[in-house]
């Protein structure tokens, strides 16, 4: 269903619905707080350290019996506080989804689980990292992730990095777990390469020193301008995420 539908529409569909939420919400600038703006939207949020899952959107019946319930958000237990702002926000874009399929045309009664949960994944991105203020910010601060993170506290690294791949300029993404490549990716058409040696360099030197690492590179031999690499290191886990500006010609 959602495969059919052109790339930028459905991205329009769902920043449109995220803007128009935290509207809404009275929501003028970052950090989002999911938790407030569920609170705004009239949902309310509840604990339940005994889910199998880290979230769920269901309509408690009233005590009467009228109507169809209050919406409420139900969140199970969360290592940290940037992984709870996020299963609240997942919740929030389950209980909108419906608005994103109206505007892109498609009817209730067309639409998958599967459908509704993707559509919910890329709203919560979207409504923590909304693309008005991630677009303008990104260049203000040079994409660096760690000023981006202090801008917007209450979404991961991850998260920053995976909405870089919706934004412009052309990137490669490259997100390094215990020395071992997790995943890499770009906004481009066509798969990124492997990783260029000065790539590795700049990875090994933000593994090793735990530092950050910025490098201007020529764009006529290498095919990018620069590499930023960030490592995210706690006491028992190494995290590095590299990004690498893509020449434009």
């Amino acid at each position: 269903m959602l495969s059919e539908i052109p790339a930028v529409e459905l991205a329009a569909a769902l920043d449109a619905c995220a803007a128009e939420v935290l509207w809404e919400a009275g929501v003028d600038g970052p950090p989002v707080d999911a938790a407030r703006v569920a609170e705004r939207l009239g949902l309310v949020v509840a604990r339940n350290d005994a889910m199998p899952v880290r979230g769920q959107f269901v309509r408690l019946a009233e005590p009467n019996g009228d109507g169809a319930g209050r919406g409420t958000i139900v969140v199970g237990p969360a290592e940290r506080p940037e992984r709870l702002q996020w299963a609240i926000a997942h919740e929030i874009g389950e209980s909108v989804a419906h608005r994103v399929f109206a505007s892109l045309g498609i009817a209730p009664y067309e639409t998958t689980p599967t459908a509704r949960e993707q559509v919910a994944n890329h709203l919560a991105g979207c409504l923590l990292l909304p693309r008005r203020w991630f677009a303008a910010d990104g260049p203000e601060l040079d994409w660096d992730l760690l000023q981006l993170k202090a801008r917007y506290a209450t979404a991961s690294h991850e998260l920053i990095v995976r909405r870089m791949l919706e934004m412009r300029p052309t990137v490669v993404i490259t997100l390094c777990d215990q020395g071992r490549i997790r995943w890499r990716r770009s906004n481009a058409s066509v798969l990124p390469p492997q990783l260029l040696p000065a790539e590795i360099d700049a990875w090994r030197r933000a593994h090793h020193l735990a530092l950050a690492v910025s490098t201007s590179l020529d764009p006529t031999i290498t095919g990018l301008e620069s590499i930023q690499a960030w490592p995210v290191h706690e006491p028992d886990w190494k995290r590095e995420i590299l990004r690498s500006a893509v020449a434009e010609w």
